[in-house]
């Protein structure tokens, strides 16, 4: 028997499962403004991918970088859930809908 597809498939059901996370977390934390350099990471996860010898390694990096990199494409949606009470927001963090038209937060004084 081979087992290779169903842990293949474990695998991918577990990164997409932790990805939910991931994106809920740094979006908490940090906002979506890092949605690019993650897309990044996850792209270069995939390349990494084309050149491991190993078809298991191989195979385990792709997935974890279509994951890493849909997870990022998902920062912003995270975002806009936060700002419709979906998801809760960081207090201690400002957003980007707390500033005024000038891009200065509220009650700062621009000469």
């Amino acid at each position: 028997m081979n087992f290779s597809g169903l842990y293949l498939g474990l695998f991918m059901l577990f990164s997409i499962g932790f990805g939910f996370f991931w994106v809920v977390k740094v979006e908490y934390y940090w906002g979506s403004r890092l949605w690019k350099a993650v897309l990044g990471v996850g792209l270069l996860i995939c390349l990494a991918s084309l050149f491991v010898p190993s078809f298991a390694i191989s195979a385990v990096l792709g997935i974890l970088g279509g994951s890493v990199a849909w997870g990022a494409t998902e920062l912003p949606a995270q975002e806009e859930r936060v700002r419709r009470g979906v998801f809760p927001a960081n207090p201690g963090r400002r957003r980007r809908d707390d500033r005024n038209d000038d891009g200065n937060p509220p009650g700062d004084f621009v000469p």
